[in-house]
């Protein structure tokens, strides 16, 4: 086994593999995490809960831990000649060493809990069996040859199951005079299930039972490992489970077990001769901070070294369902629609955090959802405001593309996408007739009087900014924003410089204020603020100026169109 990388080596690049023994053995390029083995042995708590996003190593770490710590006839040793660990002072004293209990439960999305409770029965059998093939028989009592034999066909009751792996763990300690490591990943997929499903108390019902066992006050266990993406509250799987530590990526505990550090990037890129693609990187996929550590995607960043083209992709956004995360943001209301707004236009949203998370709670409290996005991948830390306060952002390019395709989901619910599409192509040609009506008709469609109090100027900036999102592959999209003498309200700068720059100002009728004077106003700001300086300072030469004006549902708008003049029509009910 070859183990030290080179630059003249051409390795493959393991894509979904999250085996470790394979990729060893097959000489995959690895960036070598076995530090976190250290960080496991060493860390105070027996069991250890280390939620982090998808796709960021959970199971390839987990499986590393698995054929580390595993007794098995065969040598293993092998696999970490190389690596950091090797020359630890640990490695000759806890490697090969272990009974380790190994449960997945990243397929378990059943759409009912009787489809799902199966799934769960067949994983904890089909482990329960590779044990029991492999302990002499004599060690286990007549009792437990027919508990884990009903396991293993199948026929054994709930209770029997949610008992498993407190039992086995007990067995398997007895059949090698040495504590058990259990492992398992992925634990909350069952919980995300139940909840998208509708059978979220039967599956927590289960889980509390099933790990509790195996976990709490376990004096069979020396280390228990538990990955997924949430830190799923107490009270509602790990009652009463004193001995288990969270480290959530708020923490500095293992905030560069998971994931690709700068440092691990710039190795990657330099061993595959493409150091130069540096900064295209680390827009695209860098800007998660775990702890106060910068910390990169790492199945987008090798998928994006392992294509051809080496052109940026959202390679994230296809790997799992984002059903939950689109659910919440699309019944927000208002304030929610401003606030992805801010996010996109890269500014950070001030929000409390919460650790814990009780899924159900998510239907009615709408300040959860910033927390289950930020532990979900879809928001960083940009800097703690107070003990539970954060100030979070979008991490990346390849994220943002994520919040656009949720905006255009909610507008698609409200609107025919042909409509705003037609809207748009008006907007890019100059036809402000056409521009106008299909505006007001959006304005009257979706527009409750419930939004338009006493800050409507600022639920009209954010609906025209939501639905500009579909220009901006052609546009850079900015919103009060500082350019000549003041701040404009949004802002359409094009890619290419031949194109039109657009400048959108929007202005509250008040009822003694005459429209056409508001509009007058509005267009005369554009011009005195000289708010066209950013544009003309990228080299683009013109720019359509645009003043929307309303009161309540009522809307006119004025261009600096010759062929429009000031075109007020007013909008009838």
């Amino acid at each position: 086994m070859k183990n030290k990388i080179t630059a003249k080596e051409k390795r493959r690049l393991p894509i979904g593999i999250s085996s470790f023994k394979k990729l060893r053995e097959n000489d995959y390029y690895y960036i070598d995490k076995t530090h976190f083995i250290r960080d496991i042995i060493d860390a105070s708590a027996e069991a250890l809960l280390l939620p982090r996003p998808r796709r960021f190593g959970k199971t390839l770490n987990l499986n590393m831990l698995r054929y580390f710590f595993e007794k098995n006839e065969k040598d293993r040793s092998g696999l970490f000649d190389g690596l950091i660990i090797r020359n630890d002072e640990v490695f000759a004293e806890h490697q090969g060493r272990y009974p380790v209990i190994y449960l997945t439960f990243k397929d378990m999305k059943g759409r009912n809990w009787e489809d799902l409770y199966e799934g769960l029965c067949k994983v904890i059998s089909e482990e329960i069996e590779r044990h029991v093939k492999e302990l002499n028989i004599d060690c286990l009592s007549v009792t437990d040859r027919n508990y884990f034999k009903s396991l293993i066909e199948l026929k054994g009751s709930k209770r029997s199951f949610e008992d498993s792996l407190r039992i086995l763990c007990e067995a398997l300690n007895r059949c090698h005079n040495k504590r058990v490591v259990i492992l398992i990943d992925e634990y909350d997929t069952p919980l995300h299930a139940g909840y998208t499903n509708g059978y979220y108390d039967n599956v927590v019902s289960f889980m509390r039972n099933f790990l509790s066992g195996g976990l709490k006050d376990n004096e069979h266990l020396f280390k228990g490992v538990i990955t997924g993406i949430l830190r799923v509250a107490k009270e509602s799987i790990f009652s009463g489970l004193n001995n288990l530590g969270v480290y959530t990526l708020l923490q500095e505990e293992f905030n560069t077990a998971f994931g690709f550090t700068d440092d691990e990037v710039k190795s990657l890129l330099n061993d595959c001769n493409i150091i130069e693609r540096y900064d295209e990187v680390s827009l695209w996929y860098n800007g998660y901070l775990f702890s106060e550590e910068i910390i990169y995607n790492p199945w987008s960043v090798l998928n994006y070294v392992a294509s051809k083209s080496k052109r940026p992709r959202p390679y994230w956004i296809n790997t799992a369902s984002t059903e939950i995360i689109d659910n919440l943001v699309t019944r927000g209301g208002r304030c929610l629609r401003e606030e992805i707004g801010q996010l996109l236009e890269n500014k950070p949203i001030t929000k409390p955090v919460y650790e814990n998370i009780v899924m159900r709670d998510l239907e009615k409290r709408d300040d959860l959802v910033w927390s289950f996005m930020l532990f979900s991948g879809y928001l960083k830390v940009a800097e703690q405001v107070d003990d539970e306060t954060y100030r979070l952002q979008i991490p990346n390019r390849e994220v943002r593309i994520i919040y656009r395709n949720m905006i255009r989901t909610w507008f698609a619910e409200k609107i025919e996408s042909n409509r705003l599409e037609e809207m748009l192509t008006a907007l890019e040609n100059g036809d402000m007739k056409l521009f106008e009506r299909i505006l007001r008709m959006i304005v009257l469609q979706i527009m409750s009087y419930h939004d338009l109090g006493s800050e409507s100027e600022k639920v009209y900036h954010a609906l025209v900014l939501g639905m500009m999102v579909w220009l901006s592959s052609r546009y850079t999209i900015r919103s009060n924003r500082e350019s000549g003498y003041g701040r404009y309200d949004l802002m359409l700068k094009p890619n290419d410089p031949a194109r039109s720059g657009i400048i959108i100002e929007f202005k509250r009728v008040y009822d003694n204020e005459k429209p056409e004077q508001v509009l007058s106003q509005a267009l005369k700001q554009i011009e005195e603020k000289r708010y066209t300086a950013e544009l003309e300072d990228a080299g683009i030469k013109e720019a359509l100026k645009i003043a929307i004006a309303f009161r309540g549902k009522e809307l006119w708008m004025a261009t600096n169109l010759k062929q429009d003049g000031c075109n007020t029509k007013k909008l009838h009910h």
